[in-house]
């Protein structure tokens, strides 16, 4: 599937293991779903860290990063500005994910890529 925007904004995140229902439940009914109205925002997709074992220089090899947080969201974006934008100000502190979600959340990193070729 081809990029249709210009940059690549990376959530990640671990939670409290006795929370973890409660995360992937707000996150897929309420806060994806919020996000994915905010003018600009293009696409949201939810990832699960797994072991990586792949072959590189011939070589079988296990690869392991220390302290990277369990879950990742990738959303595609029109512009940087998205997230300064009014809308979304509003989604990313809108339901429970403000009061019964983040409060639970650990290890957080964002990270905004711009597209360089396509």
């Amino acid at each position: 599937m081809p990029f249709r925007g210009r940059y690549l904004f990376s959530a990640s995140m671990d939670v409290a293991p006795d929370k973890e229902d409660v995360f992937n439940e707000v996150y897929e009914q309420e806060h994806v779903p919020m996000l994915l109205k905010v003018p600009g925002v293009l696409s949201v997709a939810r990832f699960k860290t797994v072991e990586l074992t792949m072959i590189m220089g011939g070589e079988r090899r296990t690869i392991v990063v220390e302290d990277q947080p369990k879950y990742t969201a990738l959303y595609e974006l029109e512009s940087a500005d998205v997230l300064v934008s009014e809308g979304w100000a509003n989604s990313v502190d809108a339901g429970r994910w403000p009061s019964e979600v983040r409060p639970f959340t650990s290890n957080r990193r964002h990270v905004l890529s711009k597209l360089v070729a396509p």
